[in-house]
């Protein structure tokens, strides 16, 4: 779990967006992810979806798409998020 810190950072970011709309329920995250080194490892979309998945746990259900997509770059991108 070396990438918690970088999931709390994007889950702050979808808290917002998910107040801000008055959202009941997320849809779907769409997430482009660079190459980031955290503590000598670079993060990995499965981590980062677990991390976020427990981050987020009470805003996001089974139902809800978290889709990472891996990049060529040393950042992460916050595409879209979809929500009722």
């Amino acid at each position: 779990m070396h990438d918690i810190h970088e999931a709390n950072r994007i889950a702050i970011i979808i808290l917002e967006h998910y107040n801000n709309n008055k959202f009941k329920k997320l849809k779907s995250i769409n997430i482009e992810l660079g190459s980031i080194v955290e503590h000598g490892e670079d993060i990995l979309p499965e981590n980062l979806d677990f991390n976020l998945k427990m981050i987020l746990k009470d805003i996001i259900d089974d139902d809800t798409k978290i889709n990472i997509k891996k990049v060529k770059r040393d950042s992460w991108k916050l595409v879209s998020i979809e929500g009722e």
